[in-house]
């Protein structure tokens, strides 16, 4: 699988296939939008919707920390959907990646579905902040419109972009790499996505799951 490098904040982050950045001088995987529980959410509503959605963020995770070596992982809100996601098999499921991972830093800064989802359990020793979070050069955020110092990394929009060619049309997951702010796709299994107009200076970046492609 191939990525692509980005130089900004002075500082080079690699834009992964799978929906998220690495931050190599820090051995940092940023995630955003993982949404866990929000399949078991709409099965508590009677919505008949797939099971295995938490195993295969978690099995993700798993490939990326070990692919890169990671030793933090920075989430950007929306760690958890909704309250009907601490169901106890999501619940389960974590608390096990989450001793298999012992060894990882993990922090979130919180999103609009955490306030409402309320916080992780504490027996996920994940640090929970507020936006903006800075670290070196970078503001850790959710939301992408918040005024920060340094360069914004941020969610919350589940950003797609449209391919179309005269007969037929493609939405991709995409990367929004701006002046002042990046933001990133939505990293969880049954998240959907914004199809979204860029703004002057923005470039994007489309992840076909194989390959990160400059389309912009």
């Amino acid at each position: 699988m191939s990525g692509a490098m980005v130089k900004v904040g002075g500082e080079q982050l690699l834009l992964l296939p799978e929906k998220a950045v690495f931050w190599p001088a820090e051995r940092m995987l940023i995630i955003a939008d993982i949404h866990f529980g929000k399949a078991a959410a709409f099965r508590a509503q009677g919505v008949p919707v797939p099971r295995g959605t938490t195993s295969e963020n978690l099995a993700g995770l798993d490939f990326l920390v070990a692919a890169h070596g990671t030793r933090h992982i920075m989430f950007l809100g929306d760690f958890l959907h909704a309250r009907a996601s601490h169901a106890s098999s999501t619940q389960q499921a974590m608390l096990a990646w989450r001793h298999r991972q012992s060894h990882l830093d993990l922090t979130l800064v919180r999103g609009n579905h955490d306030l409402h989802a309320g916080d992780p359990a504490a027996a996920l020793d994940i640090a929970l902040v507020d936006e903006p979070y800075t670290i070196g050069p970078f503001a850790f955020c959710h939301h992408p419109d918040m005024d920060v110092p340094g360069y914004a990394l941020a969610g919350h929009i589940h950003p797609v972009y449209v391919l179309a060619t005269r007969s037929d049309a493609l939405r991709l997951p995409c990367f929004v790499v701006g002046r002042e702010r990046m933001i990133l796709p939505s990293f969880g299994s049954f998240t959907g996505g914004h199809a979204i107009r860029p703004e002057a200076g923005d470039s994007i970046y489309v992840t076909s799951g194989e390959a990160v492609h400059s389309v912009r």
